[in-house]
């Protein structure tokens, strides 16, 4: 069984910056196509980033394009999620998935496609 553990959420003004991780361990993470979700009260959740198996691809929601990077470090099991010039508009609880697709390079953008979850972590941005 797979176990994503998320860290790094918080309070932030706007315009401020935060970095998430999360920490996988029971399976095979080189091989996983990684993704950041993320929820706000009373809305779906919604695909924030994705990143291929080798780091080497990447994929972000256009709302966050430019402001936040997606990154990966296969030795240490890890996927970071770097948030910089946050609004309060990224206020949410941010998901880890991961989808065991073998060495797919393709990134998933819908949360149905990912097999592993982790608990969340809070971000809030004021103004």
């Amino acid at each position: 069984q797979v176990l994503l553990v998320e860290s790094g959420g918080g309070l932030v003004q706007a315009g401020g910056s935060l970095r998430l991780s999360c920490a996988a361990s029971g399976g095979t993470f080189s091989r996983y196509t990684m993704g950041w979700f993320r929820q706000a009260p009373g809305k779906e959740r919604e695909f924030v980033a994705g990143i291929g198996w080798s780091g080497g691809s990447t994929r972000y929601a256009d709302s966050v394009k430019g402001r936040f990077t997606i990154s990966r470090d296969n030795a240490k099991n890890t996927v970071v999620l770097q948030m910089n010039s946050l609004k309060p508009e990224d206020t949410a609880v941010y998901y880890c998935a991961a989808a065991d697709r073998f060495y797919s390079t393709v990134i998933f953008t819908t949360s149905g496609e990912y097999d592993y979850w982790g608990q969340g972590t809070q971000v809030t941005v004021s103004s």
